[in-house]
């Protein structure tokens, strides 16, 4: 069997853990268009290398920091709504991220798997869904659930304790540094899925 592209850390895991976006679904581009768009509507830039930074954060809280930022007062629902409406757009264009299928196909039935997201349940469950792969997670761990996002590791411990697997058994799959850091701070082992320009 060949190698897969991405290469995983040695060790015996008993659970993988997933980001979604920019990690199993290469969806960080539409995401992009979709707050470009949505924050135009209230003339507020958001260049693409703090998206990219940004990655993981919830949506509530981006839209928080960028009002204050630039001292605009937009409705934080609203346009968190507005953003997920023109994202949803796009989801007939989505595909998954070929070097993580890879993985999840390889090791699906074998061990169980979750879901790690900083988006919306709805967003994630529409993004797994339009790809195909909803259906090969036993646990989403999704904006809400918890109440300290990435980098903080409330999140991806919620997942490991949900599996029924000690974190350090864990490996997690994540696209950003904020998810890289929050699963060091659960003691877990990580792949870093490179951007969509680095594949």
């Amino acid at each position: 069997m060949a190698q897969p592209k991405l290469a995983v850390p040695s060790g015996i895991f008993k659970a993988y853990l997933f980001d979604c976006d920019g990690t199993i679904a290469d969806s960080m581009p539409l995401h992009y268009i979709a707050w470009s768009k949505a924050l135009g509507e209230w003339n507020c830039p958001f260049p693409e290398e703090r998206f990219y930074a940004w990655g993981g954060m919830p949506i509530v809280e981006i839209i928080e920091r960028l009002s204050t930022e630039h001292g605009i007062k937009m409705p934080v629902k609203r346009v968190a709504a507005r953003k997920e409406e023109l994202y949803y757009e796009h989801l007939p264009e989505l595909k998954a991220v070929p070097e993580v299928l890879e993985h999840i196909e390889q090791q699906h039935g074998r061990i169980p798997f979750a879901v790690v997201s900083g988006s919306e349940r709805a967003s994630v469950q529409a993004s797994l869904r339009a790809i195909g792969l909803l259906q090969k997670f036993q646990t989403l761990v999704c904006a809400g659930d918890y109440v300290r996002s990435k980098p903080d590791p409330e999140a991806f411990l919620m997942a490991a304790q949900r599996l029924g697997v000690s974190p350090e058994s864990c490996l997690v799959f994540e696209d950003t540094q904020m998810g890289v850091d929050a699963a060091k701070a659960a003691g877990m082992a990580w792949v870093r899925v490179p951007p969509p320009w680095q594949r």
